[in-house]
């Protein structure tokens, strides 16, 4: 009897440990290819770009390793070194135009205004669209002979000038325009998050003291939000190193090559130009901006929370 009873239990237990480890393991067996295809599609073809940065392939990947020679030729590239100055000059206004129209536009929103949700929504509208379909618009709007210019003229404004789409000194910042015309609304939905986010009863102390609200949102509030100003910068830098679709759709890197970006330029040396060897060069350095912004934001936020 005891031995039937033993049999049984070891019978009963068996398929209950198979059951176990079936729960334990299938979601890993779930995600697993998700991994892969991350590991494949992201970080191997990372590698991938990074080894044939250091050959001399051409229109086909050849595996003829000559050192940093397709480096060199990059920062003897006078198009690559204009690139480069573009992004200076681009990323740097596009962040710092973000970054005070969206802390504007929040603090605005933040006084609890009425139609504060139709407002919101249409500050946030130009993030919903492709950057190609914001830049086909613009450069609509700036052609001399179809936009601003051309409306001037027809109300009899005919010495009214705005030609900067075409003007090669000046082209640049029409991509600024656009830019932070559709990003500063994102900017200002981060920092409005924030801004709800701060203590009421720090407000109503301060207004006791006598501190004016400017002066409130100056000295408190706004130094209270330096991790929403540091994922503000992050993402937006992100998106200035990587911008193609709004200059392709804008001016394809013209006149000239006077609106050129690093991004823009490696593409059209990879594929265009037969290059592939100088392009992954190109990319390289783009990631190690990318990462040179990225590692030492993810070191402090990941050393404040060992102090805490």
């Amino acid at each position: 009897m005891e031995q039937t009873q033993r049999r049984s239990a070891g019978v009963v237990s068996a398929p209950s440990r198979l059951l176990d480890g079936l729960q334990r393991w299938l979601p890993k067996l779930v995600i697993a290819p998700t991994f892969v295809l991350i590991g494949i599609g992201i970080y191997g073809f990372m590698l991938w770009t990074g080894i044939l940065s250091f050959t001399s392939s051409s229109f086909l990947p050849t595996y003829d390793f000559v050192g940093f020679d397709q480096y060199a030729k990059l920062m003897a590239n006078d198009r690559w070194l204009t690139s480069s100055k573009n992004l200076a000059i681009f990323g740097g206004l596009f962040i710092f135009a973000c970054l005070f129209i969206g802390v504007v536009l929040a603090i605005f929103l933040d006084q609890r205004i009425r139609q504060e949700g139709a407002i919101r929504t249409i500050y946030l509208y130009p993030m919903a669209l492709s950057m190609i379909v914001t830049g086909t618009v613009w450069k609509w709007i700036l052609n001399p002979s179809l936009g601003i210019e051309k409306l001037m003229h027809d109300w009899g404004w005919t010495s009214f000038s705005f030609d900067w789409l075409v003007n090669s000194d000046l082209a640049i910042y029409t991509i600024v325009m656009a830019a932070v015309w559709q990003a500063s609304g994102f900017v200002m939905a981060l920092f409005l998050a924030g801004l709800r986010g701060v203590d009421s009863s720090i407000i109503r102390a301060a207004r006791v003291d006598g501190a004016s609200l400017p002066l409130i949102y100056w000295k408190i509030i706004l130094p209270s939000l330096r991790p929403v100003f540091f994922s503000a910068v992050m993402v937006l830098a992100h998106i200035a190193i990587k911008s193609f679709d709004l200059v392709m759709a804008m001016t394809a890197g013209g006149p000239g090559y006077s609106t050129d970006l690093p991004a823009v330029f490696m593409y059209a040396h990879t594929f265009t130009r037969g290059q592939m060897g100088l392009g992954s060069a190109s990319a390289m350095l783009m990631l190690g901006a990318i990462l040179a912004l990225i590692v030492p934001y993810l070191y402090s936020e990941l050393r404040e929370k060992r102090h805490d």
